[in-house]
């Protein structure tokens, strides 16, 4: 790929080139806001194949990422990115900002000034609320983030002109920015985001388990499909996500389950099968107004 004249990110470096990080990268792209494109990862092969899709222009290392980018996204493991904002904050230049894209943001604040000590205004934790069950770089989509939120969570110092900037590049791959505290990112996410992953995830666990499964599974239909598509996600990443936000996902459960037993008992009662179908219109009204909703917004 040719350098861009005056892009927005001269120089980027995608840490994970894999569906977040190569579709950030492709966002950029697809309007002339990037110039080259570093790619930073675990798999040779995976680098190979981002390279090959026009993601990244070379592959380069941790320190030399940190020694050439005007922007480092972090599209990595939760548990990757200690070690990797350690190897950068030696070799980090002043004016190179870094950001990520993980899913909980009160862990990675704290990794950020632990590793980054003075240069801790340097990073601005970010959560692009976009994604799929796919993974690897064939999964990038320059149209991911567009029309969807990204939670930016600055630390109370960041300065206004870094944070401006990255609110910026952004806005170019088409995303709406929120800004949000660090803590209550983490509640809304246990709730709406990791708390369905984690029941998807068990619920599938039980019915693999029945003694006919292959029945049970050759009669699934959309339904199925639908409420289990997310637990084909990243085992690696969603374990991170699971212990990074624990005592919020624990906090809905507990909810849950008590909602769960109210819901079992109106099942249970049939004298009374107004209750249940009470509390099935309810639901139903809830999320027909959250999709009509969404889709206007």
């Amino acid at each position: 790929m040719n350098d861009v004249a005056d892009p927005l990110v001269p120089v980027l470096a995608v840490v994970g080139t894999g569906l977040i990080g190569g579709s950030f990268a492709a966002a950029l792209r697809r309007v002339g806001q990037v110039g080259r494109v570093l790619g930073v990862g675990r798999n040779p092969a995976s680098l190979r194949r981002a390279q090959a899709l026009g993601l990244i222009d070379e592959a380069v290392d941790l320190p030399q990422a940190a020694a050439r980018a005007d922007l480092i996204f972090l599209a990595t493991p939760i548990s990757a990115m200690a070690p990797a904002l350690r190897a950068l904050a030696p070799v980090l230049r002043p004016d190179t900002l870094l950001t990520d894209a993980g899913s909980t943001k009160s862990d990675v604040a704290r990794l950020a000034q632990e590793a980054l000590g003075e240069r801790y205004l340097q990073f601005i934790p970010g959560h692009p609320i976009a994604g799929s069950e796919m993974t690897g770089p064939e999964a990038a989509d320059p149209l991911l983030y567009h029309g969807r939120k990204v939670v930016l969570t600055p630390f109370d110092d960041t300065p206004g002109l870094a944070q401006h900037r990255l609110i910026r590049v952004w806005e170019a791959c088409g995303a709406r920015v929120q800004l949000m505290r660090p803590d209550a990112h983490d509640r809304a996410l246990g709730c709406v985001s990791h708390l369905p992953h984690f029941l998807a995830a068990a619920y599938m666990a039980q019915v693999v388990r029945a003694e006919d499964a292959d029945t049970r599974l050759g009669l699934a239909g959309t339904g199925f499909r639908d409420f289990t598509r997310i637990a084909a996600g990243s085992p690696e990443v969603w374990r991170d996500i699971f212990f990074s936000n624990r005592a919020a996902v624990l906090g809905e459960l507990a909810d849950f389950e008590r909602v769960l037993g109210r819901w079992r008992a109106a099942l249970e009662d049939d004298s009374h099968p107004e209750t249940l179908e009470a509390m099935l219109e309810q639901a139903a009204l809830a999320r027909r107004f959250w999709g009509g909703r969404n889709q206007m917004s």
